[in-house]
């Protein structure tokens, strides 16, 4: 499967993904909560998420990372679309059974305010790599800067982390980390 350029992710692309987005809330809640299941349900849009997240960085990664759990889901798709591997980044895990070594990191307060360690074994990533790491929505980028550290912490290098949604709280971290992303919050 050939990789989409940057160009091909087009307003349509956009709008079709917009529209398959909903909040949706019960009654007395302050907030509404996101539904993404449309862009799951949907073939066509779930063909296109992987190459289109690819195509947000003109650099090709030798490994793809994304946080569990929908991370895992569209990374895999985007490694799949670029042709390279995957690694899942795991969420509290505890030591498995075996004796390999993890990298581990935590987050700062995420936007349920917790704290949470991601980690993968750490024969997955290799100093050699260029990583790309791919998440559905980015809001305090705690996640994010998790990861690029577990990358940092394996001697790989970093490209930055593509998106579906940036809902970034600190603008600033738009280009520290950098992040990449289909659609504004302000969109949905």
């Amino acid at each position: 499967m050939s990789r989409v350029a940057v160009q091909r992710v087009d307003g349509d692309f956009r709008r079709r993904l917009s529209a398959a987005f909903s909040w949706r809330s019960d009654r007395g809640q302050w907030r509404g909560l996101a539904d993404l299941t449309g862009w799951w349900r949907d073939a066509d849009l779930l063909g296109e998420l992987g190459p289109a997240l690819a195509g947000l960085y003109d650099e090709t990664p030798t490994v793809v990372l994304g946080p569990v759990s929908r991370g895992a889901l569209l990374g895999a798709l985007t490694a799949a679309s670029l042709g390279v591997g995957f690694v899942e980044v795991r969420k509290d895990q505890g030591q498995a059974t075996d004796s390999d070594r993890w990298v581990k990191r935590t987050t700062a307060p995420d936007y349920q305010d917790r704290h949470i360690v991601f980690g993968f074994r750490r024969g997955l990533v290799d100093a050699g790599d260029r990583v790309l790491m791919v998440d559905d929505w980015v809001d305090t980028g705690a996640t994010v800067r998790a990861v690029r550290g577990l990358v940092d912490d394996c001697g790989a290098r970093w490209i930055g982390a593509a998106c579906i949604v940036d809902g970034l709280t600190d603008p600033r971290f738009r280009h520290e980390l950098p992040v990449r992303a289909l659609l504004d919050v302000r969109a949905l």
